[in-house]
């Protein structure tokens, strides 16, 4: 088992001033092994931030993260966690922003099994094409001209096991920490040909694109950072 954190967009201190209080006590050291992160870390304390939750930080370049400022921020990366291979940008590639379709052909040109992505300040899971998308919103509710309604703070924890991720997803809604479980089966023979022993198939009852799945309260000892 693998436990990878999902976080982005957090626009310190330019549009917000720091993660909310509620976030940094469920991200306590040693539970979390990897971190990934779209994007828009903004200050180098961010960064250290991370550093301090896991030494396996992983981040892509945002677009307020200045390349000559933050030049170990690549435009893109690619991890794998056998079998399943992951991709991470920030989502300047995708036209328009978020676009399904877009990420798709992205995802295939890179060969990853789940994309992760950010730039929107929108949560979402979705598998598609054979490729499961995540995009962990903004981690601080950091403001953005796509939409008018207020951003949601949010961020991911993947669980890995095998060819099953297991992605929560932590919302701080009307001041509380809410959650929400979904499941990716990466299919016996993946996107890029790599036969893979065990079940096939994506979440019982799912064809194409599947979105958020069923609300599922993680245990409290999730929510209080015991993972």
């Amino acid at each position: 088992m693998v436990l990878v954190l999902v976080i982005g967009d957090f626009h310190i201190p330019y549009r917000v001033h720091d993660l909310p209080l509620k976030f940094k006590k469920l991200l306590v050291p040693g539970k979390i092994q990897q971190i990934i992160c779209t994007g828009n870390v903004c200050d180098k304390e961010t960064y250290e931030y991370l550093r301090t939750v896991s030494p396996d930080v992983h981040v892509v370049r945002g677009d307020f993260d200045e390349a000559k400022q933050d030049p170990r921020y690549p435009l893109s990366q690619t991890l794998v966690h056998p079998p399943i291979r992951i991709g991470v940008i920030h989502g300047q590639q995708c036209v328009p922003t978020g676009d399904v379709d877009s990420l798709a052909a992205i995802a295939r040109q890179m060969d990853v099994d789940l994309l992760i992505s950010g730039g929107t300040h929108k949560f979402e899971a979705v598998e598609y094409n054979g490729h499961f998308f995540i995009n962990p919103g903004s981690a601080t509710g950091a403001w953005t001209g796509l939409f008018k309604e207020p951003v949601i703070p949010s961020f991911a924890l993947m669980d890995i096991q095998g060819s099953v991720v297991t992605t929560y997803v932590y919302q701080l809604i009307d001041g509380d920490v809410k959650v929400e479980k979904i499941e990716y089966r990466r299919p016996a023979e993946s996107v890029h040909g790599t036969p893979v022993t065990g079940y096939a198939g994506a979440q019982a009852g799912t064809e194409g694109r599947t979105g958020v799945g069923r609300s599922s309260p993680i245990p409290a000892k999730a929510r209080e950072g015991g993972w």
